[in-house]
């Protein structure tokens, strides 16, 4: 194997240099990025012993890969190197061999073109392999000269120090050609040049071994010395040489593994034509000797070409991987544990095995986001798999806890795939996980993060809300209308959000699950468990139940017509994608023709009850109001059980819907606005009219309870109704200022509380609605000087009830002074 390797070690930070180029590091501390990590070298102990993993394992692995019998030139150095390195204790030989240069004078074109990106990289190969051919000594020059620059190191090598010097010899000399001032190198340098950069030198490098991969990568040379060279960088204490060369050393790799893939194939194809023509002959009565020791030459060149492929993954990877995965540079953790997934995917006969298995295992605990990010998605794609997955149980077990932990990580990408491996998980180990193992996923539905929610709602559906046919193939309701296949489902989402006792959070709910399931938009699934009367194989549902249904339909049905996620789950989409904006125009449609007919229905059966009727009556503001130009009886049906929800209910919020409901309904490009308009004059003249009534009643009897709990109703609907509806032409003013804001300043005087708080509302809203229409119209000036007087009057009576011993009528005071001045 390559001579001059120095000994590996890992080194606990980034070294700063001396002149020399010596490093003053100690041995790093795993403990810095790991946390409660057990190590072993066999997966089934997992016991606190780091020192299983040292070097001393490279060593006899080296001597394995020695120990291989040659084939062809003997390896090892070329005829004419001396056979050992020469101490370099005086500094001034090095300097006089790096002032001999090469004859050539491109030595970091290789370098230079990959960076420039200006040529297509398979030809980039093909010429080096051809300097390669004419003198092999000096492609890999090029070659080694092309990681040295790709280090951010300008120093050169040179034919000289090949031979007078190992390579750890010659990275120390090259330490000093850094610039000590940035310490930047391209990879980690910013800008799109070095973005580019990184993308062409790991593509060169795969492409190197693909060009190679039936000659040049088994001839004992080049392999062993560009090993050698990646091996010695990633052992350095400069961190742009460790990072470098473990990029390019892992990359390596996966163009090994490529090459392992082709042979394979080429493997099984050898081998069925071997056993085709043995067949053949034997059929024949006569064998083709010449065919088939042809046929076997092949298979045994084959065969020795993966040993050797394998032999060389084997040693980058003791060599390099073991060392590096847990270096104290973050990215180079993350390329490791990046790269180690596309080895397992792609070779799983070598690398899906516990003692490769484990570093990700180990590595999951890591400090940093961007590792631990590495680790899971190394490990998605194998889960993936059923045949993958059924052979890491071991694995799974082992570290089953830890992922499931990381689905509350802080980073929310993490906790995402987290998630995702979990609902992989359970796909094809769902007896590794335990009930407390799902509430930890379930309950992350209702987190902020609106990626880390949605996971854990596709997670719910496949643990879950999984349709069944037969189970509702026989169920009907009494009637004997068919139930949706979705009906167990929903009672099952019902009970999961009563059981999370976060009521108020329905949105939250929905929204992690609106775009993996359609059950959330199974409109009629919904509204017919809430009409229909259940069939004899049914429960019905209880009151909980019923509210708990209403709240989650009537959030979907708000996210479905609006296509936005709840406030305080993560930004809000900028601007739908045609395709998006096709399936909420449809969505829309839906829930029109779909409520228009049912929602009387539902508005009549629960209008008693304010908590379900105020919910109820939020439907029609996420109507398509075309739906009404040919449906106007629908549409008076509605309005007239909305007045009357109105005249029985007391509750602000039902109060308040309703008015912002009437307010979305009337549209003047619609005909119908009309009626609309007809019916919010009928509403507004029956307060009114209830109005004056308990006026005169509170008058013959000022002191009795009932009279004055409806004039506070009364006045309560007026101050509600406007807050959406211009109220100026039924002319309240005179009579609400007067009798009852005017009258709370008067000593003596006892009067309603809550009147007098619902009159500064009344009076507030109606100078609103005044000073806006000056504002939109040049009306005559005397009317304006009318407005100008009733705001001075009222800011007047406002200013002596500030110091009125009601605190919930000097917060109404304070809030309309506020807004007036």
């Amino acid at each position: 194997m390559p001579r001059g390797r120095p000994r590996t070690r890992v080194y606990g930070g980034d070294m700063e240099r001396s002149r020399d180029g010596s490093g003053t590091g100690e041995p790093m501390d795993t403990s810095s990025y790991h946390s409660d990590v057990s190590y072993s070298e066999n997966i089934t102990d997992y016991v606190p012993d780091a020192s299983t993993i040292n070097d001393d394992s490279n060593d006899t692995y080296d001597e394995d890969y020695r120990a291989r019998k040659p084939r062809g030139r003997p390896r090892g150095r070329p005829r004419g190197r001396p056979s050992g390195g020469r101490t370099s204790s005086n500094r001034q030989d090095l300097d006089q061999l790096n002032a001999s240069r090469p004859s050539l004078e491109e030595t970091d074109s290789l370098y230079e073109t990959v960076r420039q990106g200006r040529s297509v990289l398979q030809s980039v190969v093909d010429e080096w392999i051809e300097i390669y051919r004419q003198d092999r000594e000096n492609g890999i020059i090029h070659l080694m000269q092309f990681f040295i620059r790709s280090s951010g190191c300008k120093g050169k090598i040179t034919s000289q120090m090949r031979q007078a010097y190992d390579n750890a010899q010659i990275i120390r000399a090259l330490v000093d050609e850094f610039d000590e001032e940035t310490g930047d190198y391209p990879l980690i340098m910013n800008g799109p040049q070095w973005k580019k950069f990184r993308s062409n030198f790991c593509e060169f490098i795969h492409t190197l071994i693909r060009q190679c991969q039936y000659s040049i990568i088994y001839d004992q040379f080049l392999m062993e010395n560009l090993i050698s060279l990646l091996i010695g960088l990633s052992d350095s204490q400069v961190r742009a040489f460790r990072h470098t060369a473990t990029l390019g050393s892992m990359k390596l790799m996966t163009a090994l593994v490529d090459v392992a893939l082709t042979l394979s194939i080429n493997l099984d194809n050898t081998q069925r034509q071997y056993d085709a023509e043995r067949q053949k002959n034997a059929n024949m009565n006569k064998r083709s000797s010449e065919r088939l020791d042809m046929l076997m030459s092949k298979r045994k060149e084959l065969d020795d070409n993966n040993e050797d492929i394998k032999t060389m993954l084997g040693y980058l990877f003791k060599s390099i991987f073991v060392h590096r995965y847990r270096d104290t540079f973050p990215e180079i953790r993350s390329i490791c544990m990046y790269e180690i997934g596309i080895w397992m995917k792609r070779l799983p006969g070598i690398f899906l095995d516990d003692s490769y298995l484990k570093y990700v295992g180990w590595t999951l605990h890591d400090k940093v986001g961007d590792v631990r990010l590495k680790c899971l998605n190394s490990l998605l794609p194998l889960y993936e798999s059923e045949e993958i997955s059924r052979k890491m149980e071991l694995f799974t077990n082992k570290f089953k806890d830890r992922i499931v932990s990381m689905t509350l990580d802080k980073e929310p990408e993490v906790a995402v795939m987290a998630v995702k491996l979990v609902i992989n998980i359970h796909k094809h180990h769902p007896d590794v996980l335990s009930d407390k193992d799902c509430e930890h996923v379930y309950e992350l539905v209702y987190a902020t993060n609106r990626a880390v929610a949605q996971a854990a709602g596709e997670f719910l559906n496949e643990r879950l809300f999984q349709v069944d046919e037969n189970a509702t193939a026989n169920l009907r309701t009494r009637r004997g209308k068919k139930r949706s296949v979705h009906t167990l489902l929903v009672r099952d989402l019902i009970q999961f959000y009563i059981e999370s006792e976060l009521h108020e959070h329905g949105a939250y709910l929905v929204d992690s699950l609106i775009e993996s399931h359609p059950m959330m938009k199974d409109w009629e699934c919904m509204t017919d468990l809430l009409i229909e009367e259940p069939g004899p194989e049914e429960e019905a549902l209880d009151d909980r139940q019923e509210t708990s249904l209403i709240e989650i339909m009537v959030c979907a049905i708000k996210q479905a017509f609006t296509c936005d996620s709840p406030v305080g789950r993560g930004p809000q989409r900028k601007q739908l994608t045609s395709k998006e904006q096709k399936i909420c125009q449809e969505d829309r449609m839906k829930i029109s023709e779909h409520f228009i007919q049912v929602l009387p229905m539902l508005l009549n059966k629960y209008k008693t009850d304010p908590e379900k009727v105020a919910n109820l009556l939020t439907i029609p503001q996420y109507y398509d109001l075309n739906v009404f130009s040919k449906q106007k009886d629908l549409l008076e049906n509605l309005l007239r059980l909305v007045n009357e929800i109105v005249d029985i209910h007391s509750d602000k919020e039902v109060l308040e819907v309703a008015a912002k409901t009437f307010e979305y309904l009337y549209n003047e490009n619609f005909s119908f606005s009309k009626n609309v308009d007809i019916y919010k004059g009928t509403l507004i003249d029956t307060i009114c009219t209830k109005y004056k009534n308990a006026i005169e009643r509170y008058n013959q009897n000022p002191s009795g309870d009932e009279e004055k709990l409806m004039v506070n109703l009364q006045l309560k609907k007026i101050s509600v109704l406007y807050a959406c509806h211009d109220l100026t032409s039924w002319n309240l003013w005179d009579d609400i200022f007067e009798r009852w804001i005017k009258t709370a300043n008067h000593e003596g005087e006892y009067i309603p509380i809550m009147a007098v708080k619902f009159s500064i509302i009344s009076c507030h809203m109606s100078l609103v609605w005044e000073l806006h229409h000056l504002s939109q119209s040049r009306q005559a000036v005397d009317h304006a000087l009318i407005v100008k007087n009733k705001l001075n009057n009222f800011m007047h009576e406002l200013r002596s009830l500030l110091n009125h011993n009601s605190l919930d009528l000097e917060e109404e005071v304070g809030c309309c002074c506020y807004y007036h001045i």
